[in-house]
């Protein structure tokens, strides 16, 4: 079982730090809280020594040499916003928390980053808005949700729940890695038996078929073209591969292209279904937080809807906005976003407001709905694997039958 090591804050203020076994990030962070504790970091401890004394390498970072990144890790920024959290939870004035915070920095790009946010704070610029003046640094949500923070005066929670989220995201992306490892080992490996076949062994066998009269397969016909084109034409294919996935990242990077592929996503059979469903529980919490700080009802939507991070919901939920200012229902004006809200959630939402629990029913749609998502999540990870491998022995089965078959009939073609 991983050794964990974390560093967190007392209920008198002073720091505190110890280590604990647990079976990943989530479970540490978990009995790190059960011990009254509020966590500033959590780090899992490298490899133990091998057996002739030399220590196993964990990472290329404790090489001798090391090359600074320019740009805060996701690691640094979650360590910020969780001691961001404790800080102003035990009372600390926001100015002062960011003098610790960059001062604790654990790397130069970080303490550049958050002693920038401090300065920006300091002259008088709201949290939010000096994080948005680094947006490669905090994502647009993030940025949405301390606003959300700001405005209804529990900015400590919120900054909180993002910490949560970005372990759960994490933990997340670990896993799918995890899960894609062994297909994508197999893909580069079908690549290269790829690549041999058609320079090496195909020509061989269309020295064979050139020196006998007849037609050939069309599935043949086609293998022996791309052979052709790989050996004649690759470095000029290569390149315009290279150059072509450039311009459509470029592309998909502009206003419209990020609203074309943002379109594509929610359309796609597995993808959409969990991005919407994503999407609907970070605004359902959100709402239902603000609403429960006494935020107005459409403050609470117009912030809200900053969390959603997908530009076509976004304008869905903008509309319905307007008619919940125009003094329409909100599970009413919420209708016309089928492809966020489902039908039942909208009931929900209607059956709430009547009663006047509307953030509390908001929190709890949204707490169903993330273990919903997850069991989805841990579904499509589960199924990517056999399909990848399915995908790669049906694309090499294709090649070798294309070249057989011709084999098989051969005594008919010398006759």
């Amino acid at each position: 079982m991983p050794t964990f090591s974390y560093r967190a804050l007392q209920s008198d203020g002073t720091m505190a730090e110890g280590l604990l076994d647990a079976p990943g990030r989530p479970d540490a962070l978990r009995q790190v809280e059960t011990l009254g504790l509020r966590p500033v970091s959590l780090a899992e401890k490298a490899a133990a020594p091998s057996k002739n004394g030399s220590p196993l390498p964990a990472s290329f970072g404790n090489l001798s040499f090391k090359f600074e990144s320019k740009k805060v890790s996701a690691k640094d920024l979650e360590n910020f916003t969780r001691l961001l959290s404790s800080l102003l939870a035990a009372g600390v004035p926001l100015s002062r928390a960011l003098v610790i915070l960059y001062k604790e920095a654990s790397s130069p790009a970080a303490q550049a980053k958050w002693k920038e946010v401090h300065d920006l704070v300091i002259d008088g610029m709201s949290l939010a808005n000096a994080m948005a003046k680094s947006p490669e640094t905090f994502p647009r949500v993030y940025v949405a949700m301390v606003e959300a923070g700001e405005a209804g005066g529990f900015l400590d929670v919120v900054l909180a729940q993002i910490a949560d989220f970005q372990a759960r995201e994490k933990d997340l992306k670990s896993k799918v890695t995890t899960a894609m490892v062994y297909p994508c080992i197999l893909l580069v490996l079908a690549l290269v038996v790829l690549t041999v076949l058609l320079v090496f062994f195909i020509p061989k066998f269309q020295k064979v078929f050139s020196s006998v009269h007849g037609a050939l397969p069309l599935i043949t016909q086609l293998i022996i073209g791309v052979s052709h084109v790989v050996r004649s034409y690759g470095f000029f294919v290569a390149t315009g591969l290279v150059v072509a996935g450039f311009l459509v990242r470029t592309w998909f990077a502009s206003e419209k292209g990020r609203r074309t592929w943002e379109k594509l996503v929610l359309q796609s059979p597995i993808v959409g279904p969990l991005t919407a469903q994503f999407a609907m529980a970070r605004f359902c919490r959100m709402l239902g937080t603000l609403l429960g700080a006494g935020v107005p009802l459409v403050q609470g939507l117009n912030v809200a809807r900053k969390s959603i991070g997908n530009q076509i919901l976004v304008d869905a939920v903008s509309q319905s906005i307007e008619r919940v200012q125009q003094g329409g229902r909100l599970g009413q004006s919420l209708a016309d976003c089928k492809d966020l809200f489902p039908g039942s959630v909208l009931e929900m939402v209607s059956v709430a407001e009547e009663s006047g629990k509307l953030d509390a029913e908001l929190v709890r749609i949204a707490s169903v709905t993330e273990v919903d998502l997850d069991r989805h999540l841990k579904t499509a990870v589960a199924f990517a694997e056999p399909l990848m491998l399915f995908l790669i022995a049906g694309f090499i089965g294709i090649i070798f039958i294309g070249m057989l078959l011709p084999v098989f009939s051969l005594q008919d073609y010398i006759k």
